[in-house]
């Protein structure tokens, strides 16, 4: 995997999902031309589904009127993968990255690499977490506690890919219950979602474990320098 020794970082306490995906739209686009550093944003989205580009409508098992009542936002996208939620107590990563080379274009090696974040952070609080051989994401015994769904964006001026979109890992307890429930989950509806709080019986502060996992992913992804930036705004 071939990338620059510096990463950007940033977290942010509440984004809509509109806004931060036109960022990364932005910042993907700047990493292209050469004018941005390799970006990871860490952040929170206020109650929203988002359907991948499986495309399984049937997934979401709420109408457009229940929708508007819980306040929760669709957005169908254009990264891999089946619908998911992402609400508040949960730390969303966007790691847009540069993979050039014969590895680096290897799509599967990127999201073991991102399931290995998550797996070596968990372990720090005795957590024994793995992959599920059929699924993409992070388990805890037969529930999911991160789920991961990437796009690559084909270079213009460069050689190689710029990666957008990335993980979900659920933080707080009660997540079941917030939005998950309103959906089949990735499509998968024989095991259900777990939290680090409901893990642990511990209580975790989003933010902090935003600060923690930067170095996780940083070792994992090679990075030498972490630059961290201000948040955005939501």
């Amino acid at each position: 995997m071939t990338m620059s020794n510096t990463l950007q970082v940033s977290y942010t306490p509440m984004m809509n999902y509109g806004a931060a995906w036109d960022l990364q739209k932005s910042i993907v686009s700047g990493i292209d031309l050469g004018e941005q550093q390799e970006t990871l944003l860490l952040l929170q989205h206020p109650p929203t589904y988002t359907i991948g580009s499986q495309r399984h409508p049937e997934h979401l098992l709420l109408s457009k009127e229940q929708l508007k009542q819980q306040g929760i936002e669709l957005f169908e996208i254009d990264r891999g993968g089946d619908i998911t939620y992402h609400g508040p107590g949960q730390l969303v990563g966007y790691p847009l990255l540069v993979l050039a080379g014969k590895e680096g274009l290897d799509l599967h090696g990127y999201l073991r690499n991102l399931e290995q974040v998550i797996i070596n952070y968990l372990a720090t609080y005795g957590i024994e977490a793995s992959r599920k051989p059929e699924y993409t994401g992070v388990w805890v015994g037969n529930l999911k506690i991160c789920a991961i769904g990437v796009k690559f964006n084909k270079c213009r001026n460069r050689r190689g890919f710029v990666t957008s979109h990335g993980f979900a890992f659920n933080i707080k307890a009660g997540i079941q219950e917030q939005g998950f429930q309103g959906i089949i989950p990735c499509g998968i509806q024989e095991f259900g979602v777990t939290s680090l709080e409901d893990c642990t019986g511990k209580v975790f502060d989003v933010g902090l474990v935003a600060e923690e996992i930067i170095s996780f992913f940083s070792n994992v992804f090679h990075f030498d320098e972490v630059v961290k930036a201000r948040s955005y705004s939501a």
